[in-house]
């Protein structure tokens, strides 16, 4: 009786042991990637089976990670790798086909890098199939793109077990009857000359009909020898010709641009708040990474990268101030090693870095390389004037930050550095006139907004260095009733509205042009396309005889200027009113340059309490609509 207990006894004590392990890797992942805990959790979660139970994969587990760039995705598959002690059954690909050795024949076949790893047939390791999305299948009109090289990825996707390179064995034969042929042609003093295998090659042979015979031994076979092995592979009854690789855990990596199109588009955007962004990228979906790959291939394609789809997000500003504040911790460290001094930076050091240094929609990437052009330069500047001073080892330097250089302080004296800290001189209007021009015409689109969605905007800000001038950035809809879009229109013409009203007619701005163009198309498209008017069927312009469209636009052309002058004169009405948040709005812009959520909401009287996907009430409606019919049917 205890000797069947023993082999389950001995099962779960593995099962305990790796799923505490799994935990201690999961603890020690989230001490080093900041701001990415669910996406640990999620990817600990999904290797979970593989990890703690092996003996029951039979294909191989597919994770995809998907994000923008610099979001930390190969990093934490490598860091992954390493603490689950699997770095040296670990390969990594990149998919675009210009890397890992593209002259070299074995590199152009996932299974040829496999082979020449320390993955084993038949047992576990690692596959990372990086910048996945570059190995597109089909163009932007769905006709299919020629790709030669990593064919075999779809097979070994599907059930891990790839096929031999027949083709290959048949350009060896074919290759031996070319040296046959030649050599009973050749004169006298070439006879010598044989047919010899090149490396490639006989890798090739060795892997493909699974020989335990050393390379150079088989790199010596002649021809004779070579065929004879190649005719007992082929009369083996195909029994064993598959490798097998069914226990392979495949990390597929990749930024799907267009998953993140209404929100990746320019990643020269160092003027977005990071947390906003971080919103936004967060309710992204398995659908929207599934609508952005069957752009790129084939849905039999689609299907074998499974459904174990991971999204990051991007970073938060928490995130990006941790690492930050490591790093700062990390340059001030390394830099007292050499040369004996102690550094204390403040914080406005850390301000100022996050200030010229985070790209939300690029990751991590610009904010590394601008650490080490700041710390880098400036500590070594500060320890240099410091110890020229007669700075003794021990002895404490300060380093602080005002927008334009690095200053270290040393007993009582201070030496500006020069930084790099260009983005903060850009944010820095010192026209007040054009600041108060910005000011005007930003609080005018965000008061109006507020007024009539109920909610503060999401940023307002004026202090931009990715543009000549400001912007509002609003709530996101999933749908779009008549009175949402008559309201959009309304705040799409509130900032000039209230340059007319502030600064009067002769003095309004250029300003409003994109506004104008904004509002114009939004008007056209309620009357022409989504029958807000009085026509229902959509009126367009179209080169195609075959369209079944209205193709009179000319009528719907006065309607649409009555209903901007009519939202125009609501935006007015809706800034008089108000003028005392106007001003205060514009006083905010004024002195900080933005405006956050809660300080609108502080300054203006509007609640916070705003629901992470806007919608009209529409379920309220169907329950008042089912109460009047239920009582229409009483009576």
């Amino acid at each position: 009786m205890n000797e069947s207990h023993e082999p389950r006894e001995g099962l779960r004590e593995q099962l305990a042991r790796r799923s505490r392990h799994l935990q201690e890797i999961a603890c020690q992942l989230k001490t080093e990637l900041f701001g990415i805990d669910t996406i640990i959790d999620r990817v600990i979660d999904s290797v979970r089976a593989w990890y703690v139970l092996p003996e029951l994969v039979s294909r191989p587990v597919v994770v995809c990670l998907w994000g923008l760039t610099g979001t930390g995705k190969t990093q934490l598959v490598r860091r992954l790798a390493q603490l689950l002690g699997f770095y040296d059954r670990f390969v990594e690909v990149q998919m675009d086909g210009f890397s890992n050795g593209a002259t070299w024949r074995g590199a152009q076949s996932i299974s040829g890098m496999l082979a020449q790893s320390g993955v084993r047939e038949g047992e576990p390791g690692i596959l990372v199939l990086d910048e996945f999305q570059r190995f597109r299948t089909i163009d932007a009109k769905r006709a299919e793109l020629r790709v030669e090289r990593y064919q075999d990825v779809w097979a070994l996707l599907s059930d891990g077990r790839l096929p031999p390179a027949l083709s290959l064995l048949g350009d060896i034969e074919s290759s031996i009857a070319e040296a046959a042929y030649d050599a009973e042609r050749a004169e006298a003093d070439e006879s010598k000359l044989r047919f010899k295998l090149r490396s490639w090659e006989a890798q090739e042979l060795q892997r493909n009909l699974k020989l335990d015979v050393p390379l150079m031994e088989i790199m010596a076979w002649t021809p004779e020898q070579i065929q004879e092995r190649l005719r007992a592979f082929r009369e083996s009854g195909q029994q064993h010709w598959e490798t097998d690789y069914s226990r392979l855990l495949v990390f597929v990596c990749g930024n799907l641009d267009e998953a993140y199109e209404d929100v990746a588009t320019s990643v020269d955007d160092c003027d977005s708040d990071a947390d906003t962004f971080h919103a936004i990228t967060s309710r992204l979906s398995v659908i929207d990474v599934k609508q952005a790959l069957n752009r790129r291939f084939k849905p039999e394609q689609v299907a074998r990268l499974g459904n174990e789809h991971v999204i990051y997000p991007s970073l938060s500003r928490r995130a990006y101030e941790q690492l930050i504040e490591q790093a700062c911790a990390r340059y001030a460290g390394d830099a007292a090693q050499r040369c004996g001094l102690r550094f204390e930076l403040d914080a406005s050091v850390r301000e100022q870095i996050y200030a010229n240094a985070v790209f939300p929609a690029q990751g991590t990437r610009p904010l590394f390389s601008a650490l080490h052009a700041i710390l880098g330069a400036g500590l070594a500047k500060s320890a240099l004037w410091a110890l020229e001073r007669g700075a003794a080892a021990g002895e404490s330097v300060g380093l602080t930050a005002d927008g334009r250089s690095l200053v270290a302080h040393w007993r009582g004296q201070s030496h500006a550095i020069a930084a790099p800290f260009e983005i903060s001189r850009l944010r820095q209007r010192n026209n007040a006139d054009f600041r108060a021009l910005l000011a005007v015409h930003e609080a005018g689109h965000g008061l109006v907004h507020a007024l009539l969605f109920g909610r503060a905007p999401r940023e307002i800000k004026i202090h931009v260095a990715s543009f000549e001038g400001g912007y509002n950035a609003y709530t996101s809809r999933k749908v779009w009733s008549r009175r949402n879009l008559l309201d959009s229109v309304c705040t799409s013409l509130a900032g000039r509205a209230a340059e007319l009203l502030v600064f009067g007619h002769e003095l309004s701005s250029s300003g409003a042009e994109s506004d104008l163009r904004r509002a114009t198309e939004t008007a056209a498209r309620m009357l022409r396309h989504l029958g807000h008017g009085t026509r229902i069927g959509r009126s367009d312009v179209s080169p195609d005889s075959d369209d079944n469209l209205c193709t009179d636009v000319e009528a719907s052309n006065a309607p649409i200027e009555a209903l901007l002058q009519a939202e125009h004169a609501r935006a007015t009405r809706l800034i008089e009113t108000h003028r005392r948040a106007l001003l205060a709005l514009v006083d905010e812009l004024m002195e900080h340059g933005q405006v956050t959520p809660a300080r609108f909401a502080s300054l203006v009287g509007l609640p916070l309490d705003m629901p992470e996907e806007a919608l009209d009430p529409y379920a309220q409606r169907l329950a008042e609509f089912r109460s009047r019919e239920r009582e229409r049917l009483r009576a």
